[in-house]
């Protein structure tokens, strides 16, 4: 298993550092992180750096030290976005969860119409930072060191923009009258952008297929199961993740 991962604004570049803060709260206080154990400290946009545990002071201030040189991943191919429905309670925040586990690289929240949950507001500006928030808590605990960005919550307008300058584009939509292909076979593109729409419970309207499909999108099915949008797009990244190569 890889070092615990903790973030910090900038990568430092050695040979020491002092992680305290909330970040060194929870290295100190939650993972009781004693000297002599590794650490990586990283900037979640893909810059992270090794280290080891020189003392922990108190219950915040944990020094790292042993710091060389600042490594930089290089950033994913393809890219892999979801555009996703807005879920109702905390469904959101679990399919952000999962999907950032999974590995992808970004989140776009979708105000389609029949969510019932209506991002507006100040509670809208609530949501979105819990989305971020778990983004990047779920980056850490996956040990990862580039975190999926969490967009702005789109119209389905704007997600069709986004859909039509993509190097590929389907929505997942399974219904008896409408022709789908399946996500495992489908040909997908070996560089440049994948964006997946992930629609409410409700499903995607035929209004909102049509202009989708007028942007490009191809509508795809994961299988014979319906999953819920709260599911629906970790298991469609980890089958993107597998068929891209990216998993290997």
């Amino acid at each position: 298993m890889t070092a615990p991962v903790f973030v910090v604004e900038q990568v430092p570049e050695g040979p020491e550092f002092v992680l305290d803060g909330p970040e060194g709260r929870h290295a100190v206080a939650v993972k009781r992180l004693r000297p002599g154990e590794g650490v990586v400290l990283t900037d979640g946009h893909g810059h992270w750096v090794e280290g080891v545990v020189g003392a922990a002071e108190g219950k915040d201030r944990l020094v790292v030290t042993g710091l060389a040189g600042v490594h930089e991943e290089p950033p994913p191919a393809p890219r892999i976005t979801v555009v996703q429905a807005l879920p109702k309670g905390d469904r959101g925040e679990v399919a952000v969860e999962t999907m950032t586990e999974t590995g992808v690289d970004a989140i776009v929240p979708w105000q389609a119409s029949r969510c019932i949950t209506q991002w507006k507001g100040d509670r809208g500006l609530k949501s979105l930072a819990k989305w971020r928030t778990t983004a990047r808590e779920a980056g850490k605990q996956s040990r990862r060191v580039r975190f999926p960005e969490v967009a702005d919550a789109l119209t389905t307008k704007q997600a069709a923009a986004l859909l039509a300058a993509a190097d590929f584009a389907a929505v997942l939509h399974e219904e008896r009258d409408h022709d789908s292909e399946p996500l495992a076979t489908v040909q997908l593109p070996a560089q440049g952008e994948i964006v997946l729409v992930v629609g409410p419970e409700g499903g995607v309207s035929p209004d909102e297929l049509a202009v989708f499909a007028a942007a490009g999108a191809r509508t795809c099915r994961l299988g014979t199961s319906v999953l819920r949008t709260s599911t629906a797009g970790t298991a469609a990244t980890a089958l993107l993740m597998g068929r891209t190569g990216r998993w290997s």
